[in-house]
């Protein structure tokens, strides 16, 4: 019959070796992802090194100021507002200033800096022979809740004479709050373990995903009357304040060459006609093309380098007009 001492001993042996098994699990599974080909650790590290907890429960979480981290292989750099891109300047009296909110996409996750949306129409504002300053308030993980309520937060006082919201599907969404588990903020094979349960039973087909997207879209749902509301406040605040504003929709790439998502760009349209947004249908200009050509890379389906170029051109000629927004929704189409 064992001792106490010896019951003692094995466990703790038990307990060494289990967190020395741990140790290498976790050294071994970070060796194997610093590629930053992992999109899922990618975010996750997203998440760590550039997003700080925010006292809003509106937003939940923002960026980090004047802070910058390589991402996917792409350098993120944030400003002293938080934005991605350069410090921002001193606005000059009559010049035009347009700012971008929106999620991941709009903040050109896996895109480097100079090949994104805001910084390719800056380049075509200048090619044109016009100064215009456009500024990437992108953050990824938020929704048209939470990037409006930082719009009025924080970044009014940036003064743009446009905005435009850079729409997608799940900006409608009801957003729960981020995870405060420790291993999952620390341990990378935690988050691995995490991805992996969720992915087994969370799995979706396409026509799950059709299916939940109507849910979501629903006039009654808590996340579309949220949608709803915030983006007719804002509204009403351009208005007032003699800004310029646009809604740009951003399609879903999963599947483009039968695109299913189509009755949300509809809904969407609406809304801008309501709210007096000038309404910019962004799949026309991706439709037709497999996954492969926009995918940032295997995995991360973000619009690539090509998807944020289409997007610009597709905006370019609705930004440049002189006419700027007014209450009818016009399509580049």
């Amino acid at each position: 019959m064992q001792s106490n001492k010896s019951k003692a001993f094995n466990a703790l042996a038990a307990i060494v070796s289990l967190a020395l098994c741990l140790a290498a699990a976790e050294s071994m599974i970070r060796i194997k992802n610093s590629s930053m080909a992992n999109y899922d650790i990618e975010m996750w590290r997203y998440a760590k090194e550039l997003k700080v907890r925010s006292a809003d429960p509106a937003l939940d979480f923002d960026h980090v100021r004047s802070k910058s981290a390589v991402l996917e292989n792409v350098e993120i750099r944030l400003n002293q507002w938080g934005l991605r891109g350069a410090p921002v300047g001193t606005s000059l009296p009559g010049t035009r200033r347009i700012l971008f909110l929106g999620g991941s996409i709009t903040l050109g996750w896996g895109v480097p800096e100079g090949e994104t949306v805001e910084a390719r129409l800056e380049s075509m504002f200048a090619n044109s022979g016009t100064k215009v300053t456009v500024l990437n308030g992108g953050v990824g993980n938020y929704n048209a809740e939470r990037y409006t309520s930082r719009f009025f937060n924080e970044l009014r006082g940036l003064k743009p004479t446009d905005i435009v919201v850079h729409y997608f599907l799940r900006d409608a969404e009801a957003l729960p709050p981020g995870n405060g588990n420790f291993l999952l903020r620390h341990s990378e094979v935690a988050v691995t373990l995490w991805i992996a349960y969720h992915r087994l039973f969370d799995a979706h087909g396409e026509q799950s995903i059709v299916d939940h997207y109507r849910a979501v879209y629903k006039q009654d749902a808590p996340g579309f009357l949220v949608m709803r509301q915030q983006l007719k406040r804002l509204a009403d605040y351009a208005h007032a304040n003699n800004i310029r504003l646009y809604l740009a929709m951003v399609p879903d790439v999963h599947n483009l060459i039968d695109y299913k998502l189509g009755f949300i760009h509809e809904i969407m349209r609406q809304i801008a006609m309501e709210d007096g947004y000038v309404f910019i249908d962004l799949l026309p200009a991706l439709k037709g093309r497999p996954p492969e050509q926009l995918w940032a890379m295997p995995g991360d389906p973000h619009p690539n380098g090509l998807g944020h170029k289409l997007m610009a051109e597709a905006m370019f000629p609705v930004l440049a007009r002189d006419n700027g927004a007014t209450q009818e929704t016009r399509d580049p189409r």
